[in-house]
């Protein structure tokens, strides 16, 4: 009989427990670590993101670790090479800090503005606007400006929470739910489980969205609508539900402004604000008393419909009058939006009823007790339960801000906002509506800013404007251009930079952001930029710093190049401060610590800010003394404190570690995460779980634990103050700052809506689209995220190589043939692609997965990849400006003119086949070189973290000793 094979020695081998960094879902995993290697990565069953669900890019967390990408040591650019060519000497990590806080330091002494600092999808952003706040440049966003502000700021300015990581839908409740513009990879994880219950509970899942792949394939009903066209879509249905008088009263009287009274003045100062009483208070019409209220009183009548006459003899209406006179109008009726949307009006009607029927005929009923913002108890929650949830598909075009309010609208009308069945906070949300904290508009030498960079303005007074009304952030966010660009304007850096457009900056600081790859429109332009000279031959960007842990296309750019660590070798931080890890009923936030030791000489980003800031002494970062408050990274986390008890962590907090939200620091507060697996979790009370924005319970847990700064109650904005100021503003109606630039006066004039507009997408209104008659779209695919995951051995495995997908009948009436190459053409650009048949999309849309073309050489990948050579990118056809019109204005850029969002996805293109020898994605660029210690990428995509064994075994020897589990039992 043969000896037994010998398999791994699981005493050799340690599971750590931490969070994984493959996708923005931030799940916890379950790392088996062994001689310094991960062994496998599993899905964490206690963790309240996954429950122990691991997707395709989790589990391909090994091969990111083994990429042949990974950068080695600090680098600089050859003296006398161009920037660009990707030439580079390994320089020490002491010559490297050295050399960026000397040049920061003399920045921040003179002209703080000069540094600009612009992040990718970090999940750290509290850390790094910390860092910008006390550096004392303004000159900072991150990865939101293009890709979900929209988002945030169509629920921030109308709930108080938005979807994605603000709230979720409540999946063990709701029957009846509507997924808009959600690809595959955003929360991947806890949707599939939600879609789960959903469809084991019996409840109806439909789909908006042009292509139906990933959760729209298990959708009970697709709708295939028109790209850009959504928001119509939901205002049509509001037009049936107002129609046929189905809308929650109550609700709208309770918890919203519906009541509230709006002046009627057209072309006065004033028109469009509400009505106030002297102290600021906002008046409703009191049926009882027959005269106007203070509408903050509680046990009141207010009118939900009138108009009347302030007693200083103006006109006013209640909004909700307003409301139903605007979208009553049969500009909004399923058979005038048909044509537009793409869906048909009966279905458009049916839809709206069917929600509406769910939300009122199967209304939930729970027993449970809270108490009301106004001190009156209950004895149940009611619930709608119609949820939705929404994403980039919404929130990439021009119009999304109001499309993203529309839809709010929907759910505000059903009465499904925070109660069981709908659609739910997570904390710290929901916040005031809009949040309090304005954005930095001063800077000055060696001074923190008064408040952060990022903030949300009000007013045309909260802009980041000079007294001639120029923009003084590099990126022109908050100004007229965009007011209320909460995220800043990422993809509008490298152009205003270059340009000297507001002004010139010395030193462009890029962390984790492929800013001449896939997060960049332009593309080809935005390379041109980067190496663009004066004419004194110096480049315009005079000094770039990237850091990175792989060699993506933006690294050949560097000036100097800080490598960064992976996911599994260093601390870290998904703070309640910035993109916590709750969950409805749940306040959660998470760490990372080192799962592996690094082997070769990189250091986190995280810490590098913290050299950096006790290097220049920031106040935050520093004792009296001048001496530094924090040894690294690790000790900053524990001690700093935003508020006396309020860290970037919030359990464990006190000496003795059993404090909770609120705390002393605890020395020990690391040990503590790392002991109960790399999370921590604070379970709200029943009586605190729904209708947080009039809960009195929730509201002072709330203001004690630092996520909103009063416990007054958070009324819901169906209608927009702030937008009708900056509207008043565009008309030279406003008692304030006002633009003096036509375009910024036209601009505020018709985008700026206090009630959700819809419009065609802009750069549609400024080409011929009989020339470019299809949509373009393109969404990540669910088993990868962003570049860093298509560089992934395991992961593109599945999927190296994008096509163009297309509409099958569609494309046969056109002549063009499965798997055929064409050109693909916009106003902008022009590219070619080969294209892929499919049933599941719209006609008149063509997309493809984004961020799997590569540059030939980045990534580690081998010359002749997929990625490099078949595959492409849609950014080649998309323009950071607006094509003109023929007037000669000043450029414009291609974002949504209410809060900068990159508008992507606004893109028309035209298709024509290629010729039969024209084979192969173009344009092509030069190949990306190998940074000094790469390896060479391997010809065989697999991975071992030991000698495998392979079992022989002949059939003797199975039929008569068994298996060998129960040999070895």
């Amino acid at each position: 009989m043969s000896a037994l094979p010998e398999f791994e020695d699981h005493g050799k081998q340690e599971i750590k427990y931490t969070t994984c960094y493959m996708c923005a879902c931030r799940c916890g995993i379950k790392v088996t670590v062994e001689d310094n290697k991960v062994r496998y990565i599993q899905g964490n069953r206690h963790h309240p993101i996954n429950k122990g669900v691991l997707c395709a890019k989790g589990n391909a967390g090994i091969m990111k670790q083994q990429s042949p990408a990974r950068l080695h040591q600090p680098m600089r650019r050859k003296p006398g090479t161009e920037r660009g060519a990707g030439e580079f000497e390994p320089i020490s990590w002491d010559e490297a800090i050295d050399t960026l806080s000397e040049r920061l330091k003399k920045i921040r002494e003179t002209d703080p503005r000069k540094l600009a600092f612009f992040t990718g999808r970090d999940q750290m952003q509290a850390l790094t606007g910390l860092w910008a706040t006390q550096f004392g440049t303004y000159n900072w966003a991150a990865h939101g400006g293009f890709c979900s502000v929209n988002m945030a700021a169509g629920g921030l300015y109308t709930t108080g929470f938005a979807f994605w990581e603000f709230g979720d839908p409540d999946w063990d409740r709701t029957k009846y739910h509507m997924l808009w513009g959600v690809a595959e990879d955003h929360a991947s994880n806890p949707i599939k489980i939600g879609l789960e219950k959903l469809k084991r509970n019996g409840g109806k899942f439909v789909a908006i969205n042009p292509v139906r792949t990933g959760y729209q394939a298990i959708a009970d009903e697709w709708v295939g609508i028109k790209p850009g066209t959504d928001g119509l879509f939901a205002l049509s249905m509001l037009h049936v539900l107002l129609k046929n008088s189905q809308f929650d009263w109550d609700f709208l009287v309770r918890y919203t402004n519906a009541t509230q009274l709006v002046v009627q003045t057209p072309g006065q100062q004033g028109d469009g604000l509400i009505l106030r009483d002297d102290n600021g208070n906002p008046l409703v019409w009191e049926l009882e008393k027959e005269d106007f209220v203070d509408g903050s009183q509680v046990d009141i009548k207010p009118a939900l419909f009138g108009e009347y006459t302030a007693p200083d003899g103006r006109p006013v209406k209640t909004v909700m009058t307003l409301l139903a006179e605007r979208y009553l109008d049969d500009e909004y009726s399923p058979e005038n939006t048909a044509e537009i949307t793409g869906v048909p009006a009966e279905q458009t009607e049916r839809l709206a009823l069917e929600m509406a029927h769910v939300a009122f005929k199967e209304t939930i009923e729970l027993d449970i007790e809270w108490t009301d913002s106004w001190g009156r108890k209950h004895d149940k929650v009611f619930g709608r339960p119609v949820s939705m949830h929404a994403m980039r598909g919404i929130s990439a075009h021009s119009n999304g801000f109001q499309t993203c309010r529309a839809i709010h609208f929907l759910q505000i009308m059903l009465g499904s906002v925070d109660c069981p069945g709908g659609h739910l906070a997570k904390p710290p949300y929901p916040k005031h509506v809009p949040p309090g904290i304005k954005p930095a508009k001063e800077c000055a030498p060696n001074t923190p800013l008064k408040s952060p960079p990022l903030g949300f303005p009000t007013a045309p007074e909260d802009l980041v404007i000079d007294d001639d009304g120029n923009p003084l952030r590099i990126d022109k966010a908050y100004s007229w251009d965009a007011p209320i660009s909460n995220h800043g304007m990422m993809h509008m850096v490298v152009t205003n930079a270059v340009k000297g457009d507001p002004y010139p900056i010395d030193t462009l600081i890029f962390f984790m952001a492929n800013m001449s790859w896939n997060s960049t429109m332009n593309t080809a332009e935005v390379m041109d930029m980067l190496r663009a000279k004066d004419e004194n031959g110096e480049y315009k960007i005079p000094y770039l710093v990237v850091s990175d842990a792989f060699n993506s296309e933006m690294v050949s750019f560097a000036d100097l190049v800080l490598p960064d660590t992976t996911y599994l070798e260093r601390y870290d931080t998904i703070s309640m401060l910035d993109r916590p890890i709750s969950e409805p009923a749940a306040a959660a936030d998470s760490i990372r610590h080192p799962i592996l030791e690094p082997d070769r000489d990189v250091r986190p980003w995280q810490e590098v800010m913290v050299e950096l800031a006790g290097r220049l002494k920031f106040p935050a970062f520093t004792k009296d003394d001048g001496s530094r408050k924090f040894a690294d990274y690790k000790d900053f986390i524990v001690n700093f404190e935003k508020e006396p008890g309020i860290g970037f962590l919030s359990g464990y907090r006190g000496k003795d570690g059993q404090s909770h939200l609120r705390g002393e620091p605890n020395p020990k507060q690391w040990e503590a995460y790392i002991e109960n697996q790399g999370f921590f979790m604070y379970h709200l009370p029943e009586s605190q779980q729904f209708y947080r924005y009039a809960n009195q319970e929730y509201l002072e847990l709330a203001k004690h634990a630092g996520w909103v700064g009063k416990t007054d109650p958070i009324t819901i904005e169906l209608y927009s103050e702030t937008q009708q100021r900056f509207k008043l503003a565009g008309q030279g109606l406003y008692d304030g700052p006002q633009p003096t630039k036509q375009e910024h006066k036209d601009r505020l004039t018709e985008f700026f809506d206090p009630l959700p507009i819809w419009h065609k997408p802009l750069e549609q209104t400024r080409i011929d689209e009989d020339e470019y008659p299809f949509y373009a779209v393109n969404q990540r695919p669910m088993f990868m995220y962003h570049s860093w995951d298509s560089q992934n051995a395991w992961l593109r495995q599945i999927c190296a190589q994008n096509y163009l997908y297309m509409n099958r009948q569609k494309a046969e009436s056109m002549g063009i043939e499965d798997l055929s190459w064409v050109w693909l053409e916009s106003h902008n650009g022009k590219i070619r692609v080969q294209v892929k048949l499919i049933e599941g999309c719209e006609p008149n849309t063509v997309w493809t997965w984004n961020a799997i073309g590569k540059q030939k050489g980045a990534w580690g990948l081998k010359d002749d990849a997929n990625e490099s050579q078949k595959g492409f990118l849609m950014n080649h056809l998309i323009s950071e400006l607006l094509p003109k019109k023929g007037d000669p204005v000043d450029d414009i850029t291609n974002s949504d003119p209410v809060t900068g969002q990159a508008a992507w996805y606004d893109l028309k293109v035209k298709i024509t086949p290629a010729e039969p020898e024209e084979r192969g994605s173009w344009p092509q660029f030069d190949k990306v070189k190998a940074t000094p210690g790469m390896s060479e990428s391997p010809d065989q995509l697999r991975y071992h973290a030991h000698k495998p064994v392979h079992l022989n075994r002949d059939i003797r020897d199975v039929l008569t000793r068994g298996s060998l589990d129960d040999d070895k039992n």
